[in-house]
């Protein structure tokens, strides 16, 4: 069952603390689940841990974690090879595509590569769910702050840009994140977009941005646009608290 629009849910979070697990779904993962209109059945959320080069411990981590929370769970990956044989088609039969973090400029690479991104495209229009921490909420959008490069932050700008605005994840949680943002925006290297502080996520219809969630106390959530003068402006989102 389709969502009833387009639907991406880029975060800062999605997955947190669990007493038995690694990790477990938190609440912005719910919420994807929620947004794609499930019902009556397992809701099928497959995962992409391409950021991470495929690493079998985190598909590992993410199959008992959709298994505690009673998920149908596969897994989408492209090291030493695709594990499908039709990418497109996988993604279709999916309620919600989880994308986990890492390397964007590695995602967007080898995603460029297989034709995930097209593939990708598709599955959005379609009115499968798309959401992803970090690197995958990143690639959604034109562009944004990455350390893909190195320590030091840069900027990246060949996002798959479904989404028209730039996207800083992490934003309260790197000191360099939120000032290098604020002033790719305002010198144009970026377009004006949205930033979300750690367990923060952002909701777009379309792409247009309806909501801001949050499953962390005090997690906020950005607009940074270039201002009249040349300067970035922020503004702070009213933020709909998950927990």
């Amino acid at each position: 069952m389709p969502a009833d629009a387009p639907t991406i849910l880029a975060t800062s979070g999605g997955a947190g603390a669990h007493e038995r697990l690694r990790w477990g779904v938190a609440p912005l993962t719910d919420l994807a689940v929620e947004l794609s209109g499930v019902s009556g059945r397992a809701p099928k959320v497959t995962f992409l841990g391409t950021a991470c080069g495929d690493d079998a411990g985190l598909i590992r981590d993410f199959y008992n974690a959709a298994q505690d929370r009673g998920f149908h769970a596969s897994h989408l990956q492209l090291f030493t090879m695709p594990n499908v044989e039709d990418i497109t088609a996988h993604l279709l039969e999916q309620d919600v595509v989880w994308v986990w973090g890492g390397s964007v400029a590695g995602l967007l690479a080898m995603w460029r590569l297989h034709g995930v991104d097209e593939a990708m495209r598709s599955a959005w229009e379609a009115g499968v769910v798309l959401t992803g921490v970090s690197a995958g909420s990143l690639c959604w959008h034109v562009g944004g702050t990455t350390d893909s490069f190195g320590p030091q932050l840069r900027p990246i700008t060949n996002g798959l840009g479904f989404l028209p605005w730039s996207n800083g994840v992490h934003y309260d949680n790197e000191l360099q994140r939120r000032p290098l943002f604020q002033s790719l925006v305002a010198d144009g290297t970026l377009p004006a977009g949205y930033a979300t502080d750690d367990g923060a996520g952002l909701l777009y219809r379309g792409t247009e941005m309806v909501g801001a969630y949050a499953e962390l106390d005090g997690a906020g959530a950005y607009f940074v646009e270039r201002g009249p003068d040349g300067a970035a402006v922020e503004t702070e989102l009213e933020v709909t608290r998950l927990r």
